[in-house]
């Protein structure tokens, strides 16, 4: 890091994050391709330009349906077939639409620090990023992974995740491998792992 970057850091007060991130933006339209509605919105590696995002976007209970937000380390898509996630999955939390004015933002904004503020300790190199799914029938949180064949780790996230939402210990959430969701032949998906 070049000297007068130092500086304005310390000017400025700038804490860095432990990677740089990347705000990506979905809105569904039918004429496009699905990779046409996917837009990068901004990357930021410091807390101050977090907060400055995060404050100035609208929140995940204002989107409308068939909307998501993508948080990602840079350098890797919100897609299944970005090198990074095509042998990973995904921690899957879905809410029914009545939770979207009282806890779907918290979640987001809870997924979101555990993402930027390495909340998974070394597992955290695991990590690709995060999905929030805005839909008709209900809402959707992910947390991205690797690799979906990494038992010990996948847990781990898995437990470290449900933890910090404060979810109940009774509510399970599962974990999807990229490869299953992909070439399923209805909607559901099986749970590769379960917390």
């Amino acid at each position: 890091m070049c000297i007068t970057k130092i500086l304005l850091s310390l000017l400025f007060n700038q804490v860095k994050v432990w990677k740089k991130w990347g705000l990506w933006f979905y809105k569904n339209d039918k004429s496009k391709m699905w990779q046409d509605n996917l837009r990068l919105i901004t990357k930021f590696d410091t807390a101050e330009d977090f907060w400055a995002l995060y404050h100035n976007i609208q929140p995940p209970s204002k989107l409308s349906s068939g909307c998501d937000y993508s948080m990602f380390k840079d350098g890797i898509e919100p897609m299944w077939e970005d090198r990074s996630n095509k042998c990973g999955g995904r921690w899957l939390i879905t809410l029914a639409k009545h939770h979207r004015h009282t806890e779907l933002d918290h979640f987001w904004l809870e997924t979101l620090l555990c993402l930027i503020g390495e909340g998974f300790g070394s597992f955290s190199r695991d990590i690709c990023g995060s999905v929030i799914n805005i839909r008709a029938k209900g809402d959707k949180i992910a947390i991205w992974t690797s690799n979906a064949e990494n038992c010990e780790t996948v847990t781990y996230i898995g437990k470290k995740y449900k933890e910090s939402l404060g979810l109940p210990q009774k509510l399970v959430i599962g974990y999807q491998a990229h490869a299953d969701t992909a070439t399923k032949s209805n909607s559901i998906t099986k749970n590769k792992f379960v917390v």
